[in-house]
């Protein structure tokens, strides 16, 4: 399921037009991420937890050349899934 198939669900449950179905999505989606970039915890019961963690600075490896690179610290996403959608995918 992309974002498309995920507007298309929205847009069968709620009726309306197509282009308000896929507004809908972008604002979760923004709001989500706009969210995360704040360094705030978004929580959907049911679903899962979104958040950030840092990850640390460490040295890297160029696979062409073989030369050693400096890969500096990142804020990256993550996301741990409830129990309630662990279960539901067994």
């Amino acid at each position: 399921m992309n974002k498309a198939d995920l507007s298309d669900k929205v847009h069968q449950m709620l009726g309306g037009t197509k282009v308000q179905a896929e507004q809908v999505v972008e604002g979760v989606i923004d709001a989500i991420i706009g969210a995360l970039k704040k360094g705030d915890e978004v929580s959907i019961a049911g679903l899962g937890i979104f958040s950030t963690k840092m990850r640390p600075a460490r040295t890297g490896r160029n696979p062409r050349t073989g030369e050693s690179i400096k890969v500096p610290s990142m804020r990256v996403p993550k996301f741990r899934a409830a129990k309630g959608l662990k279960d539901a995918v067994k």
